[in-house]
């Protein structure tokens, strides 16, 4: 159970998350797996699309490089500011919601919905999980992706936190400026919660695999262009996705139930 009883929101938080996720070779081989698995799992047929939590903006000016018209969902200030300065005349709509109003600001029901890294920042992630697959229109895609608890377990032991693992006690506590998420996810968490709402899973993909257990901190470029070589190549291939810091999935909603 979470630790938190209130969703993470990041007011003011914009300088950090820049600095911290899209600043650093991290965010480099976040959109660089995402630009490899995408263009092949999700529509292209142009068709509305909403970006729940869009955070900076990196998925909604993605989706609305190649034809989207997208919603883009964000309910802290500063990070929507923050995208919408980067949109030059994209296609894009910025929303301020949280995901419980969703139903009446972007009641949808939409063909595409891209929701990345968020779950694990809300205290009840299965309720907002739910609320996505009832936006979705039959025939739709889900883009989902959320922080690997295994991969969170795996790193504490790795730095020495050993009763920490033992105890299970893996959530951050949603305080001040640390980005430990709130609600990390497991697969198997995930693949009920799709199953119950009648979502099948097209693909799964690990991001940031081996990344995060490099000796060297800061690679070279020549360092880092061969890091994401391997992220791309072993992303979707057993044993190592289940270890990606992040696991992304493609889910479809049946145009019929059967």
């Amino acid at each position: 159970m979470p630790l938190v009883t209130n969703d993470r929101i990041f007011d003011g938080l914009a300088d950090k998350f820049e600095r911290s996720l899209y600043g650093t070779p991290r965010g480099a081989i976040r959109l660089a797996v995402l630009g490899h698995v995408l263009p092949s799992e999700l529509p292209t047929d142009g068709r509305p699309a909403l970006d729940v939590g869009a955070g900076l903006g990196q998925m909604s000016i993605w989706l609305a490089q190649r034809g989207h018209t997208v919603t883009m969902v964000e309910p802290s200030r500063d990070m929507r500011e923050r995208a919408i300065a980067c949109m030059g005349d994209l296609a894009v709509t910025p929303v301020d919601a949280t995901w419980q109003t969703l139903p009446e600001r972007t009641p949808g029901p939409w063909g595409l919905i891209v929701c990345h890294a968020v779950l694990e920042w809300l205290a009840t992630p299965q309720a907002a999980f739910a609320q996505l697959a009832t936006l979705l229109a039959p025939g739709g895609y889900l883009s989902l992706m959320v922080f690997n608890r295994d991969a969170l377990r795996f790193s504490n032991v790795i730095k020495g936190n050993l009763d920490k693992a033992l105890d299970d006690r893996l959530e951050g506590l949603g305080k001040r400026q640390r980005l430990t998420p709130i609600s990390p996810l497991t697969d198997a968490q995930v693949r009920a919660w799709s199953t119950a709402q009648g979502l099948s899973i097209e693909a799964v993909t690990g991001v940031r695999i081996f990344h995060d257990y490099l000796g060297e901190r800061h690679p070279t470029p020549e360092q880092l262009e061969k890091v994401i070589e391997l992220e791309r190549r072993y992303c979707q291939q057993e044993p190592h996705w289940r270890l990606g810091r992040y696991l992304h999935y493609t889910l479809y909603k049946p145009e019929t139930v059967s």
